[in-house]
């Protein structure tokens, strides 16, 4: 059935970034009596931090669930949200039969594809046009920063490297950065995104590059969720630091 399948995205994501959400009454609450002691209604709300393990846990749950949603760029209708997650808790009828709530999840699958790959097929366009942008046969777009050594070494698709690397969405978000942390990695260039892969074995050791890397050279459909969504181009400054090291 199409919602387990979706259970399955928002549940296997293995990190999870906050989205802190807030539902209201359809009534207003009563004013509370007017004291020098009295909070505004908002100001407590904000205030209570959960402590049973039921409260945690409840909070918990509806943080992950935020943060992956946002993560995979859904817009919702909170108030409509909180409905299906009743009914669906609750074992009520539902107000969308199975092949309407189907129906709902590809529809909104595919508006955010055509959304995120318009987006990135746009900025690499553009891209491309910029002086000293060069693009390869497969797609991929890359600048180069710093030159290295005209003789230095090359790496192969089998070998492994050292590099130090800063990822960006083509907004500026940054994802991941092992500059901003302060550790090179070295991993198996076969081990990584193609764009990656057919990147820097263009690169001599201690040469630096910009990669403009499109969605199908990335992570594809699928994204990498909460931080990277389904077919989004992705930014890469590379720098080469070594070889088999």
């Amino acid at each position: 059935m199409q919602i387990k399948r979706i259970s399955g995205i928002l549940f296997l994501a293995i990190s999870f970034s906050p989205c802190f959400m807030k539902a209201q009454d359809d009534k207003p609450a009563e004013p509370a009596p007017e004291t020098e002691d009295a909070k505004p209604a908002d100001e407590a709300a904000a205030s209570a931090k959960p402590e049973s393990l039921k409260e945690r846990i409840s909070y918990s749950y509806g943080l992950m669930i935020g943060g992956q949603l946002k993560g995979r760029g859904v817009d919702i209708d909170m108030d409509q949200f909180l409905d299906g997650f009743g009914a669906g808790f609750d074992g009520t009828e539902p107000a969308l039969s199975e092949d309407e709530v189907s129906a709902a999840f590809d529809e909104n699958e595919k508006a955010m594809a055509e959304k995120q790959a318009g987006a990135g097929k746009e900025f690499l366009a553009e891209n491309a046009k910029k002086e000293g942008v060069k693009t390869t046969e497969s797609g991929l777009q890359y600048l180069v920063l710093t030159e290295g050594p005209e003789d230095g070494a090359k790496p192969a698709a089998t070998d492994k490297v050292k590099v130090h690397y800063h990822g960006t969405l083509i907004d500026g978000t940054v994802f991941d950065s092992s500059v901003e942390r302060g550790e090179p990695i070295s991993f198996p260039l076969n081990g990584v995104i193609p764009g990656w892969t057919e990147g820097v074995q263009l690169m001599p050791v201690g040469a630096k590059y910009r990669f403009f890397i499109p969605y199908d050279l990335a992570y594809g459909e699928r994204g990498s969720p909460p931080v990277i969504p389904p077919y989004a181009a992705l930014i890469f400054d590379v720098e080469l630091l070594g070889i088999n090291e």
